[in-house]
């Protein structure tokens, strides 16, 4: 446990620090700044450009990231089996990180619809205008929402990091194993009062039935 992983950290944390940055300053830089321009027919193609430019940068990021987390899973999990609350978080992490990767991967779908749609009129680069077609701005519409949901889900993983990194302080780690050991310690004890509980029930099942066998010899007298 006292071994280092300096550079599956820093893979895990500078390509989850780019994903995270790069989605939120995309949302408010590149689409608001989009958004500000006065022709109205060139705003998507503008953050089309800014967002092309950016996806290449992001895969390699998401990729290192990806890297870094899968060696830091492997060689932490001696920890996992060992520390109690260690497994339930890892849990946590990876659905945070199927559900980024998702939405991330589909919100580049919506991109490449909207930078193939050309230039039409729109007031910003997820708010259609009245001259707006309505394919375009149904694609709009799904990625307003989005392009919070990849900074929302990329943020709750940078919390949850830095909560597993709290879990390996020494006295978090000494308390989580006592946890785990306390909890195999009880579970030969929980089944044994189970047994005992359906031994005990055996006997007074075996008196119910001679007891109800007994008014039925004397009613057949």
């Amino acid at each position: 446990m006292s071994e280092r992983h300096t550079a599956l950290r820093s893979m895990h944390d500078l390509g989850l620090a780019a994903w995270f940055g790069g989605s939120l300053m995309g949302a408010l830089g590149v689409n608001g700044a989009a958004a500000k321009i006065d022709d109205s027919t060139k705003r998507l193609p503008v953050a089309s450009a800014g967002w092309a430019r950016w996806t290449p940068v992001n895969a390699a990021a998401i990729g290192t990231h990806l890297a870094g987390a899968v060696g830091e899973l492997v060689t932490e999990s001696p920890r996992m089996a060992a520390q109690s609350g260690v497994g339930r978080m890892s849990a946590v992490k990876t659905a945070l990180t199927v559900g980024a990767l998702a939405v991330t991967g589909y919100s580049r779908l919506l991109g490449m619809k909207l930078a193939k749609a050309g230039s039409p009129p729109v007031e910003g680069v997820t708010e259609p205008n009245y001259q707006t077609p309505a394919n375009v701005a149904s694609t709009q519409r799904q990625m307003k929402l989005l392009q919070w949901a990849v900074p929302a889900l990329t943020g709750a993983l940078v919390v949850v990091t830095a909560y597993m990194g709290e879990q390996q302080k020494p006295g978090q780690v000494f308390r989580g194993m006592l946890g785990r050991a306390g909890g195999l310690m009880a579970a030969p004890k929980t089944i044994g009062k189970v047994a005992g509980m359906g031994m005990a029930k055996g006997p007074m099942a075996m008196a119910g039935m001679k007891m109800a066998k007994r008014p039925m010899a004397m009613a057949g007298r």
